[in-house]
């Protein structure tokens, strides 16, 4: 018995030595932000825990009430659905005025939650801004005009833009939240994105297939970051937050270098996210100016071939639906949906682990909360 402790402690620094070697060591500093916290996975309230860039907001422009303002009740399945997920907020817009906005579990309409995947898409509105100032030349730009040494892997020569948004990045990459050893997880909690991301090979040729792969959009932010030469944090104040008139700083979440990461992590408010929506529903523009270019946002909304009809450029869609509409999609149910022939725009946000995608790939409650919410604010 007197030799357990020495056989223990041989045991642990084996292991401890095991993760070092092989790179591993990101797994100390997630158990450290989850686990020690009494969490079993990322949450949406986790901006503290990680450094991070501004995004700054200017001159607030408030959201007009609608005259229903709160009036109409939520149907009992709806709140019921909304409760048992642990929804954080949910938010609806019409005619581009707030008609409904409710809060749970100490959210209010001043806290940042975390948008998870939903930062995809706004990094795809980033790429659009990019290209419209001739910053990058077009969708079909080579990945390796900006990263040279891409072309030394298998297939990198082939690599565009327009992959790296339509998720066709042919990437050795399994888009796997659970597991602590996938990639994500080193994303994620590891202290470079650039090593998790770069060091992947890809086992296909770019454009054979659609596969989600949240290092496809790390790549796209690489490549934006370096084609406008300014923090994306600071490209996306100056070119959307500002003249959006977003109410509330927010923050983008980075690595330990100060790069963000694209394939996540913007934290923001509510009522702000919202306006992501609005933006959409008015073609890109503001009053009279315009902050994307209208052909870009079409291609953003619309499906692509490979996909099978369920993504476009960073944007998930559901037009096979009776209630068509799109949507901007974040890990444990973070949501934008624009439904166009309502004018309508929803924002979930909150901590819905294990959510169901039946809806070929698409989240069952996207569909869920379209249909009873377009009931209820006919």
């Amino acid at each position: 018995m007197k030799k357990l402790p020495a056989i223990l402690g041989g045991a642990a620094a084996a292991v401890i030595a095991g993760i070092l070697i092989y790179d591993y060591a990101y797994l100390f500093k997630g158990i450290k932000k989850t686990y020690l916290r009494g969490q079993r996975s990322a949450t949406i309230d986790d901006l503290k825990l990680f450094s991070g860039n501004p995004v700054k907001a200017g001159k607030p422009r408030l959201w007009e009430e609608h005259e229903d303002y709160n009036t109409h009740p939520l149907s009992a399945a709806l709140r019921e659905n909304l409760e048992s997920t642990r929804t954080a907020s949910f938010l609806v817009v019409k005619n581009g005025k707030m008609l409904h906005e409710e809060y749970w579990n100490g959210h209010n309409e001043s806290t940042l939650t975390n948008s998870f995947s939903m930062a995809k898409t706004v990094t795809a509105m980033l790429l659009g801004k990019a290209i419209e100032e001739g910053k990058i030349k077009s969708l079909d730009q080579k990945f390796t005009d900006f990263y040279a040494g891409f072309a030394q892997k298998e297939h990198g020569e082939h690599l565009t833009l327009r992959h790296l948004a339509e998720m066709e990045a042919g990437l050795d990459w399994d888009e796997d939240y659970k597991n602590p050893f996938k990639p994500n997880a080193r994303a994620y909690y590891g202290n470079s994105v650039a090593k998790a991301v770069f060091s992947r090979k890809l086992k296909v040729q770019p454009g054979t297939r659609f596969e989600y792969q949240s290092g496809a959009t790390q790549l796209l932010g690489f490549a934006i970051r370096k084609a406008v030469g300014q923090t994306l944090a600071d490209y996306l104040s100056e070119k959307f937050w500002i003249p959006m008139g977003m109410e509330s700083h927010a923050a983008w979440t980075t690595d330990d270098t100060g790069m963000e990461k694209t394939f996540c992590c913007i934290h923001a408010v509510s009522r702000d996210f919202a306006k992501f929506g609005q933006l959409f529903l008015d073609g890109g523009k503001v009053g009279d100016d315009t902050l994307l270019n209208a052909d870009f946002l079409q291609q953003i909304i619309t499906p692509t071939e490979k996909s099978g009809g369920i993504y476009g450029l960073s944007m998930w869609i559901n037009h096979d639906h009776e209630i068509k509409h799109y949507f901007f999609q974040g890990n444990q149910g973070q949501n934008i949906i624009v439904i166009p022939e309502e004018q309508m725009v929803i924002v979930r946000t909150g901590s819905y682990n294990n959510q169901p995608k039946n809806d070929r790939g698409r989240p069952e409650q996207v569909r869920f909360m379209v249909n009873e919410t377009v009931q209820i604010f006919k």
